[in-house]
């Protein structure tokens, strides 16, 4: 099995577009919880959102490409960024490779619809009452759509983009596991170089959901915070006053390269990743198993495959949603694991500065971790003014810290049961 390390980060996120702002923000403790700026949210339950501000994403793609991504959705277009940022962080020359070796796999979910693109027509379908009428929606014929309209919504689109731009013939994968799916692009990125499928892998998830009709959805199950408290002060993980999550969007992906070339090349390494472990709870849909079994099997196998002992952890750099239920279940987690002593690793959420990006969530994340083990600092979960007494770990609370990691694990758990865990190491020299 060949060694695998992180040459080139990328991200777009609610509190920084670009590796250097977004771990900026993230060691300052910098919000990018914020109003709804995106659509009219003075009449919904939630009105509150960690968006990415000002984005642009016309410095991130060659000319000869702007015309093919006029179709793409916004969590693509964050997700294109990434890759292309990634890229040129790793300074990984296209003609310095065979494109046949490079492939692409990246997390994302449910796309949402534009509204107001399809309002009109539903509206005709409704012919004026509350009852549907199929044959009426297709009155104008395949005419009411652009040619290219399906496009936007196939969630492969964000791996197809990315590839077409950078050339990438190699192996393409799309992975759709909720909130476990960003972790799970990465790791399974991972595992094709380390077994010679690929030599390099651009990885990681792009996910938008700030939308006016998934906002009442995720609201009618409960996900979201409802509180009345200042923006940057909801997302609140592991806090004894955390009562939902805060949706976020962005992207972030990791150009992950064998070993030997990235040190032939004089390549920046930034981490190496060392073992993915993913599990399904098999419990409830919505809710996490209480006894944390599923969360415990992803750790311990990730673990294993990188060949880790779980004293040797530094840092855990949490999934910590701002949910009751799952970050009592997290910490449950933590103790089986790691044990029940003082000898557990610290961890920390950064969800609580950038919300919860669903399928690009672990991909940001694993960006994160990369970058507190090549610098040597905990980012802080923010807001933990309020003990939990179920929650009684040390969560980095609310300012960053210096420590030295050599060794660090990511985790991610999503609706349906869905778990998985990341290792990387600092690389030994």
């Amino acid at each position: 099995m060949r060694r695998v390390v992180v040459t080139g980060c990328g991200v777009v996120a609610p509190n920084g577009i670009g590796k250097e702002a977004f771990w900026k923000s993230c060691l300052e403790g910098a919000s990018g919880v914020r109003p709804i700026r995106s659509f009219d949210a003075s009449s919904h339950p939630v009105k509150i959102a960690a968006e990415v501000p000002d984005f642009d994403l016309d410095p991130w793609v060659p000319a000869e490409h702007r015309k093919s991504i006029k179709t793409t959705g916004r969590a693509s277009r964050f997700g294109i960024a990434a890759a292309s940022m990634a890229m040129k962080d790793s300074g990984l020359e296209p003609w310095s490779f065979n494109p046949e070796r490079l492939g692409v796999i990246m997390g994302t979910g449910v796309v949402p619809m534009n509204l107001p693109e399809i309002g009109p027509m539903i509206a005709e379908a409704c012919n004026g009452d509350s009852s549907f009428h199929a044959d009426l929606l297709g009155k104008q014929g395949s005419s009411a759509l652009s040619p290219l309209w399906i496009l936007k919504y196939l969630p492969n689109m964000v791996a197809a983009h990315i590839s077409l731009i950078h050339g990438a013939k190699g192996p393409n994968s799309t992975i759709t596991t909720a909130c476990a799916a960003g972790t799970q692009a990465v790791g399974e990125a991972f595992r094709l170089i380390a077994r010679n499928d690929a030599d390099f892998v651009l990885a990681g998830g792009a996910d938008s959901r700030i939308d006016p009709l998934l906002f009442l959805a995720y609201s009618a199950i409960g996900a979201l915070s409802p509180a009345h408290r200042p923006a940057e002060e909801v997302s609140r993980p592991f806090d004894g006053k955390r009562d939902g999550f805060v949706m976020g969007e962005g992207a972030g992906v990791l150009l992950l390269e064998e070993l030997e070339h990235a040190k032939k090349r004089g390549a920046v390494i930034y981490a190496e990743v060392k073992g993915l472990g993913s599990s399904f709870d098999a419990h409830a849909i919505t809710k996490p198993d209480p006894e944390a079994g599923g969360a415990t099997r992803a750790i311990r196998w990730a673990l294993k495959e990188a060949k880790v002992d779980p004293r040797d952890v530094d840092y855990i750099n949490a999934h910590g949603t701002s949910t009751r239920l799952n970050d009592i279940m997290e910490t449950v987690a933590i103790k089986k694991v790691f044990g029940e002593n003082n000898s557990r690793p610290p961890l920390s959420s950064i969800k609580s500065m950038i919300g919860h990006l669903i399928g690009a969530a672990g991909a940001v994340e694993a960006v994160a971790m990369a970058l507190t083990l090549y610098q040597k600092v905990l980012p802080p979960t923010i807001n933990q003014t309020s003990p939990d007494p179920n929650c009684d770990l040390d969560y980095v609370p609310n300012q960053a810290r210096d420590k030295k990691v050599r060794t660090a694990v990511s985790t991610s758990f999503g609706f349906g049961g869905q778990n998985a865990a990341l290792v990387m190491q600092a690389l030994a020299h």
